[in-house]
């Protein structure tokens, strides 16, 4: 990829530049949005009145998926887990009237089935609710969504291609997904900004809001800082509640920028309205950054209490193997999550956890033929390309090892400033 190949010729030369030009974010811009509190009370204000509905009904089915709405948006806002699985519980019950007959019912459940990382699950309502026939290009839309998932990707090109139209917000959004997912970086800029265009033309605030912080993302990850910033800033301005572009723009404040503090000032008022244990894990980041290891622990302490949370399920495996092969110490344990999540999905990625889960067994050997057999070539994600140079380098193949550390270089903003000693030791 082009980009990837220039920038570490530019971080050389912004190197030789007064520190300050790596300053891209201006507290003024996001301060205004650091002020939210989550009145609970009105935020359950629809729950409640879709469970009187309920309650005084002899026919709930309608009002059963309202209520689910209502408890998706509780969860959207506040990260609670409880509310995801209480419209689970709302959307299975409202299939049982229906016998599986609603398209757009099944449709619901997979979506809820996806935000908790059940993407067989998921698959199996779709396959139903293709069956049905009803809304059938808006079911193989969700249909590419979950074989990507899944690493089912001939099945994924194929509902790609069928859907193909260039002037379609759904389309570009997967095609861009796609092209991300083939290495194909500026591909997806351009897809997901062409997607941006359609958002900001139709003036919907959902799918604006959706499209700003995608775009944000993959701003980012070719190193275009400032344009990241900007569109995470856009989403702000749409939705100030919005716990994923604060995270954002705390990570730019972190990795580029190189200012903890702010970083987790930002982090700390995100953590005080939204729960996702994974926010504790970028405070642990940042607290080793600055060797802080008393906020280390307790950041630690407090993701491994949160996702003892049974309804987590399998939603944060990917964490886990790298909190227990690494900060914990515990790869044995790391290795039984690992080959769960082959079983959830046998992506290139959950093959990587069970490679590095083997490799911090001491099991080189395993690692590198895990490797070999389904990563390598498979995936350009920075975080799985650092695990194949540890592997391959402990394997003794440093010819192998050269070109992925110089695209690991290239990547360091997306790795974090923890992995440039590591890097640099490849």
């Amino acid at each position: 990829m082009l980009i990837k190949k220039i920038l570490p010729v530019i971080s050389v030369l912004l190197s030789l530049v007064s520190c300050t030009s790596n300053q891209v974010t201006n507290e003024t811009d996001y301060s205004l949005y650091l002020s939210t509190k989550i009145d609970s009370s009105k935020l359950l204000e629809n729950v409640n009145f879709w469970t009187d509905r309920i309650e005084k009904s002899s026919s709930a089915y309608t009002y059963l998926v309202k209520r689910a709405n209502a408890h998706t948006k509780v969860f959207s806002t506040t990260g609670n887990i409880d509310y995801l699985i209480k419209a689970e519980q709302d959307l299975i019950e409202a299939n049982k009237i229906v016998k599986d007959s609603d398209a757009g019912l099944l449709k619901n459940l997979a979506s809820n089935y996806i935000s908790q990382h059940r993407f067989k699950e998921a698959l199996e309502l779709l396959l139903k609710a293709k069956t049905n026939g009803e809304n059938l290009k808006g079911t193989k839309k969700m249909l590419f969504d979950v074989h990507l998932e899944l690493g089912n990707y001939i099945y994924a090109e194929s509902y790609l291609k069928d859907l193909k139209n260039t002037s379609d917000f759904d389309y570009l959004i997967r095609s861009a997904k796609w092209e991300d997912h083939i290495g194909n970086l500026e591909g997806a800029i351009l897809q997901m900004e062409k997607a941006t265009a359609i958002a900001e033309s139709s003036n919907l605030k959902g799918i604006k809001q959706w499209a700003y912080t995608n775009l944000a993302d993959f701003y980012g990850h070719a190193g275009e800082i400032d344009k990241s910033y900007t569109y995470f800033l856009k989403a702000l301005a749409l939705d100030p509640d919005d716990a994923y572009a604060k995270k954002g723009i705390a990570w730019i404040i972190y990795s580029h920028e190189k200012n903890p503090k702010e970083a987790l000032s930002i982090l700390n008022h995100i953590t005080s309205y939204y729960n996702s244990p994974d926010y504790d894990l970028l405070k642990a980041e940042i607290a080793e950054y600055t060797n802080d290891g008393d906020l280390k622990s307790k950041a630690l302490a407090s993701y491994t209490n949160a996702v003892k949370n049974a309804q987590y399920g399998e939603m944060y495996n990917k964490y886990n193997v790298a909190l227990y092969s690494e900060d914990l110490s515990q790869p044995e344990l790391a290795l039984e999550i690992a080959k769960r999540e082959i079983e959830n999905r046998p992506t290139p990625q959950s093959y990587d956890l069970l490679a590095w889960s083997y490799f911090k067994t001491g099991d080189v050997k395993k690692a590198n033929d895990i490797i070999e057999a389904h990563v390598e070539g498979q995936t350009s994600e920075p975080a799985v390309l650092y695990h194949i140079a540890e592997i391959y380098k402990a394997a003794g193949k440093t010819d192998k090892v050269a070109p992925i550390k110089q695209e690991l270089i290239a990547s360091l903003y997306e790795l974090g400033p923890t992995m440039a000693t590591k890097i640099n030791q490849l």
